[in-house]
């Protein structure tokens, strides 16, 4: 066999053994990359992404889109093959396992975590939307959940409004640990609430609920420290002046909260906040209309471009990441509020785009 052929077989051998080695080779990282947007003002299979009964609304035009991250599933081991396409290409992020799923974290956990978080956002997303509009929105501090085992099992349940700790009213969630917590382990404590059922008839009735129960509880000593507890998680609850439905399967986290609230301000608010444009974002939000930062910018920003966004709200924190890799034809609208967001909105309908806030990559 010549020397040429001869060295061009091994190489090949070379090469088909490295391949097949890359792809049995597993390595411990997850991929990232652009999931599929969603306008907030928009249908998804023939139901309204928002639905709001028992207030006037107005009709809206263009887009306000979330947008998403693709990741890989926990229990989806990488092969170096793979690690090293999506290191080389652009439309995909490889990141450490560890990042996306922690503490050996399983794709139940984190689906249910994200579930959890993708809720609250909702919550917040109304709450901030009404307040930016100057519509009361009347809050309570609740029992979220309440832990096996400990003193409160049977006694508090979830839903439970918490007036006061000993007498002491209870203006935010914090309040009651503090208070529960200036006890020994051992001591009485006692609630005043409006249990559950009561708290949903009230709502469900369109009135302020009533009819409170004391409950004494004996603290325990917390696991590893010794401080008092009785086995509960308070949270807040909001009744709304109306409802306010939001529909979306599929999708989890706190990110699209900013998204939620401004296509909730759209439909509450004569005229069109996006001018016929489309803008897409993303951004958590709290009950305060406060923008946070999200993962994946990168990733969400070709996502909302590939989509046909020219605009996308970028949370301030997340500026400086969005500013060094932003896609051509996509301007970055730096917002660290939903008032911030809105203005910008303004400006944007009248034709300022000089005076939009923007990002830089310093």
């Amino acid at each position: 066999m010549p020397r040429r052929t001869a060295t061009m077989l091994a190489s090949t051998l070379i090469l088909i053994a490295l391949l097949c080695a890359g792809v049995l080779i597993k390595v411990p990282y997850a991929e990232m990359s652009p999931g599929p947007t969603v306008n907030t003002l928009g249908d998804v299979e023939g139901d309204a992404v928002l639905r709001i009964t028992g207030h006037k609304t107005y009709k809206t035009s263009g887009n306000l889109n979330m947008t998403t991250v693709r990741v890989t599933g926990a229990d989806y081991s990488m092969n170096l093959v793979e690690a090293v396409a999506g290191w080389l290409g652009h439309d995909s992020v490889v990141v450490p396992h560890d990042t996306l799923y922690p503490d050996g974290k399983t794709e139940e956990e984190s689906t249910q975590e994200n579930a959890e978080e993708f809720s609250q956002s909702q919550e917040s997303a109304k709450v901030a939307a009404l307040k930016e509009l100057d519509i009361p929105v009347t809050s309570h501090v609740v029992v979220s959940t309440v832990v096996k085992d400990s003193p409160s099992q049977g006694k508090l349940h979830a839903g439970d409004i918490i007036k006061d700790v000993d007498g002491t009213a209870v203006g935010k969630p914090e309040d009651v640990a503090k208070l529960v917590t200036r006890h020994k382990p051992g001591q009485k404590v006692t609630f005043t609430v409006v249990p559950a059922k009561t708290a949903a008839a009230a709502e469900k009735a369109g009135k302020e609920p009533e009819g409170t129960e004391k409950i004494t509880l004996t603290t325990v000593k917390a696991p590893g420290e010794n401080r008092a507890i009785v086995g509960i998680q308070a949270g807040t609850d909001h009744t709304f002046p109306f409802d306010i439905d939001i529909k979306l399967a599929d999708v989890g986290g706190p990110s699209a909260g900013l998204m939620f609230s401004l296509g909730i301000v759209d439909k509450l608010t004569p005229g069109q906040l996006t001018g016929g444009k489309f803008i897409a974002g993303t951004g958590t939000i709290d009950d305060a209309g406060k923008v946070g930062p999200i993962g994946g910018i990168t990733m969400k920003l070709v996502g909302a471009r590939n989509a046909g966004a020219r605009y996308f709200l970028t949370p301030d924190e997340n500026c400086a990441a969005a500013a060094s890799d932003t896609p051509d034809g996509l301007t970055l609208i730096r917002v660290k509020t939903i008032d911030d967001a809105k203005k910008s909105l303004d400006k944007l309908r009248a034709g300022d785009t000089a005076g939009l806030p923007s990002c830089s990559a310093g």
